[in-house]
């Protein structure tokens, strides 16, 4: 049999044979109900005068054999039409050739003068096409599927290989997309798709594995068959094989489940354009596949495995029909709340559809939470830790409800109340959950989350330092030469080389580890935020805070400075590290990208404030009587120069009075923290965003956070050093706690001024400020251990593992007098280990 070419597609390739009385037809058929034909009919002739002859057709189909009768003067157009009634196959473009010569479907049978044992072929009109190639091995791999089913075994005689086929046809894919889409149209077209499912249908297992294998072929990418591109094009094949798996063998089926997998990942792989092309269509195409995952069983509290493959099949699926409805409204918005919501509004069936399963979902997940709630109440905290892990289930699910609130107006409000409602289990779910989990949507939500919940959510942000698989980033800093060495090491490479983890060493010392690294920020920080750098200048009310200096340009190098310092201060943050500093309102907010207002430079400037505030609250007669004899003009005082800058287009002959005098304070604001200290901030938020995987998620970093947050986490507590807790945290080797060393020491401690605690800390941990959750919030409990030094000998310190060696001294005294010549600021500074 040959393969014709032909679009509309190939409908059947048939012979007649007119066989002599008692020839038996041992030729073989496969009727395909999707009209992609492939047999072989035998005709007999009654041996009786033409006029008179009666033909019979006997049309072998598989296992049976079907028989059509017509005489003489019967027109070819009919024998066309009786074989079409029979087997199914349409008899649109279909011909009849005899001979080598096309009969006319009004002649007669007589007419044609058709003689004994001689062949007529019904076959379709040749159209052109541009995929010759693909038809004919289509046609190849239909006939081969034809015959193995009719034999019921994928073995024989004959038969070529299917899934070799099926391979072949893959790897002929053209590269360039359009070609792509229109080859694997012809697939579907010759209904080839039909013929693979009835494989996987077949009563033989033999059969029904190679059905299995080669439907398995279209949804697993692999590059001997397929670039990554063309693979993309095999979307509308999966429609197809979903929608005939579902029809046939379930939903429940284990290949019907993998090809909507399958199907899922390679919609969210699309570009938009996908979804543009045909929107309504791909509506209703997807919404069904949402609707029967939102109808899952899901469980709380559940085993995790149980729901992970759902979920991600969910979420995959929703993410497509999102995209399809933006395209269908035009590019942007959501579904109006009228349209799914008004009985008067002729909406889409998919939109109330949907919207009704939002609804449905949404309350699962806020009894889950209700559950978990409950559940907390009853027990202890040791279970709830216990149990966390098969409740956290809930945040993906609750993670795709707040993607489903995107498709309909004012939805994100239902999302909202219950969120607040169930903050609670909430929050104990968010910190319970590890790096993997993407929950960065809850961070717009910050009136929902604690401080410890937005501190885990932002640091996971950063990248993971333990997957980063590199070499140390290694840095040997001469201590005088601290700020420019550590400018090069840090400024002046790749960003990447920064991802992972640092390692410091200072010349000529020995001590290595963790706590070089926290001396070193610590070190680095004080030398960029010094009063002898021009970099910052610190508010005056509060010598901790800073933000950027005006007037930074004397330094020629200054943006490239301050674009280091972004960097180091992303590294302190990602490292967990709190180096004693903290920003000002303002700089803090230009970096979340939000405006300045007069009551956020109160710290910053209190003169200005004061005198904006008189500005503002003065009589409106004074103001207008020009009694302060103001311009829209700020005067600039540059070291020992003076300048006058307008603050708008004409600005000096502005005079500020009732009416304008808003817009004057808030033009001057801007001038004095926005415009003057642009380009700094550019390079300090380009040095920060530098850290990050994704350059974009700076932005979100400092959006999700209150300015008291993130002083908490860069800074950590300027609270006093609570000796309880610290005690607390410490553990001991060699001595027991209620050793008289052990008594005497935490006596000393109690007795010291914070200064000197702080002082002490540095000596044992390289910190001088905690994180906000006091020593609980360090990474492991302090040790204090005994050494059988001299009683003549100081305490030393390994700072990397927070260990303090205590000589055992033989009265209160002597380490009284010891740990006191420890706590002095040069020598804390000089002792110990790493």
């Amino acid at each position: 049999m040959s393969c014709l070419d032909r679009s509309p597609p190939l409908d059947s390739v048939i012979s007649l044979l007119h066989l002599p009385s008692g020839r038996n037809c041992d030729c073989c058929a496969s009727l395909d109900t999707t009209q992609s034909l492939h047999f072989t009919a035998a005709v007999y002739m009654r041996d009786a005068g033409i006029d008179h002859k009666v033909l019979h057709f006997f049309v072998r189909v598989y296992s049976k054999t079907l028989v059509l009768h017509a005489t003489a003067d019967s027109t070819v157009g009919s024998i066309i039409e009786r074989i079409s009634s029979v087997t199914g196959v349409t008899s649109t473009d279909h011909r009849l050739i005899y001979r080598n010569r096309l009969l006319s479907e009004g002649s007669t049978l007589a007419e044609c003068a058709i003689e004994k044992d001689t062949t007529l072929h019904l076959t379709c009109r040749l159209w052109s096409s541009r995929f010759p190639s693909s038809w004919q091995v289509l046609d190849e791999m239909l006939s081969a599927i034809t015959d193995m089913l009719a034999l019921g075994d994928p073995d024989g005689k004959g038969i070529p290989s299917v899934v070799s086929l099926v391979k072949k046809f893959l790897a002929m894919t053209p590269k360039m997309e359009d070609d792509a889409v229109g080859h694997f149209q012809v697939f579907i077209s010759a209904k080839a798709h039909i013929a693979f499912v009835k494989l996987y249908l077949s009563q033989f297992k033999k059969i029904r594995a190679i059905g299995k294998e080669v439907i398995f072929l279209f949804f697993t990418w692999n590059s001997l068959y397929l670039s990554k591109p063309a693979f993309l094009q095999c979307t509308p094949i999966l429609f197809e094989f979903c929608k005939l798996l579902a029809g046939t063998v379930g939903r429940m089926d284990s290949l019907y489940i993998s090809c909507r997998s399958a199907l899922g990942s390679l919609l969210v792989s699309q570009d938009r354009k996908f979804y543009l092309n045909e929107t309504r269509d791909m509506v209703t195409k997807l919404y069904p596949f949402v609707a029967e995952l939102s109808e899952a069983n899901f469980m709380f509290p559940s085993e995790r495995s149980y729901l992970v493959d759902r979920v991600i099949d969910f979420s995959n699926f929703l993410k497509a029909l999102r995209l399809a409805i933006r395209g269908w409204l035009g590019g942007e918005g959501s579904v109006p709340e009228s349209m799914y919501k008004s009985p008067l509004y002729m909406c889409e069936e998919w939109a109330t559809v949907l919207h009704a399963l939002f609804l449905k979902l949404l309350e699962k997940v806020d009894q889950g939470l209700d559950n978990l709630d409950q559940f907390m109440v009853l027990n202890t905290a040791a279970k709830i830790d216990s149990e966390l892990m098969r409740w956290s289930n809930i945040l993906p699910i609750l993670r795709e409800c707040h993607n489903f609130a995107k498709i309909y107006e004012n939805s994100g409000q239902l999302l909202h109340a219950v969120l607040l409602a169930r903050k609670v289990p909430l929050n104990a779910l968010i910190k319970h959950v590890g790096r993997s989990e993407d929950q960065r949507w809850l961070l717009k939500f910050k009136d929902i989350t604690d401080f410890e919940t937005r501190k885990k959510l932002v640091m996971m942000l950063f990248p993971d330092r333990s997957s980063v698989f590199q070499e140390f980033h290694e840095m040997l800093i001469d201590r005088p030469q601290l700020l420019n060495e550590s400018f090069e090491y840090i400024g002046q490479v790749e960003a990447s080389a920064l991802r992972g983890e640092l390692f410091v060493l200072f010349k000529n010392e020995e001590a290595t580890g963790p706590g070089v690294l926290r001396e070193w920020f610590r070190l680095v920080c004080h030398a960029i935020f010094s009063p002898q750098n021009v970099l910052f200048l610190s508010c005056p009310n509060n010598p901790r805070r800073f933000f950027p200096n005006p007037g930074s340009g004397v330094e020629p190098l200054h943006l490239k400075y301050f674009s280091f310092v972004g960097r180091v201060i992303a590294l302190a943050l990602m490292h967990k590290i709190q180096i004693g500093i903290t920003f000002d309102r303002a700089f803090f907010l230009q970096l979340s990208g939000k405006n300045i207002t007069l009551e956020d430079i109160q710290d910053a400037d209190p003169f200005l404030y004061m005198s904006s505030k008189k500005i503002l609250e003065m009589g409106d007669e004074i103001l207008d009587s020009d009694v302060l004899g103001l311009t829209f003009v700020r005067e600039i005082e540059d070291l020992d120069s003076h300048r006058t800058v307008e603050l708008c287009p004409g600005g000096m002959k502005i005079v500020v009075n009732s009416r304008n005098r808003k817009e004057y304070v808030s033009l001057l604001i801007q001038n004095c923290f926005v415009t003057s200290i642009a380009e700094q901030i550019h390079h300090f938020s380009q040095g920060f965003s530098d850290i990050f995987s994704e350059t974009k998620l700076h932005k979100l970093f400092f959006r999700s956070l209150d300015v008291e947050d993130f002083n908490q986490l860069l800074g950590g507590s300027d609270d006093a050093i609570n000796v309880n807790d610290w005690k607390a945290h410490t553990e001991y080797g060699g001595y027991k706690e209620k050793d008289c060393q052990i008594s005497w020491f935490w006596k000393i401690v109690e007795g010291m001024q914070d200064d000197q605690k702080r002082t002490l800390l540095h000596f044992w941990t390289s910190l001088r400020h905690l994180p906000v959750e006091g020593f609980g919030g360090l990474s492991s409990k302090l040790l204090i251990s005994k050494t059988l030094n001299s009683q003549n000998r100081l305490p030393t310190s390994q700072t990397c593992f927070y260990t303090l060696y205590l000589p055992q001294y033989s009265s209160s005294s002597v380490m009284h007098d010891k740990i006191q010549l420890i706590t002095q600021e040069h020598v804390s500074c000089s002792f110990g280990m790493s």
